[in-house]
């Protein structure tokens, strides 16, 4: 028996999951960065990257339990626009304190 949302579910849950990961690839990254440059405003990057990944991980979550019921309905237009700024203050801190 196939669950609810089917194939359409998981495939969109995986590849949330794959984002936030990158994220989180990239948040270690700049971790490791800002560790070899004794921390100080290093660091504000690497909290903001935190943040996100953390954000796209729940995103990824809501939006495959949402797609997994009997009625899945369309995203908000909130939560994505929520997603780009929390990816766009992350690019433009790594540019300011990096």
């Amino acid at each position: 028996m196939t669950s609810p949302g089917g194939a359409q579910a998981e495939r969109t849950g995986l590849a949330w999951r794959r984002t936030a990961l990158a994220s989180a690839a990239c948040t270690v990254l700049l971790l490791h960065s800002a560790a070899q440059r004794h921390g100080g405003a290093a660091l504000v990057p690497v909290v903001f990257a935190a943040v996100t990944s953390a954000l796209l991980a729940g995103v990824g979550v809501r939006r495959e339990r949402t797609l997994r019921t009997g009625r899945p309905v369309a995203m908000g237009s909130m939560l994505p626009a929520v997603a780009s700024l929390a990816v766009t203050v992350t690019a433009a801190s790594v540019a300011v304190f990096h």
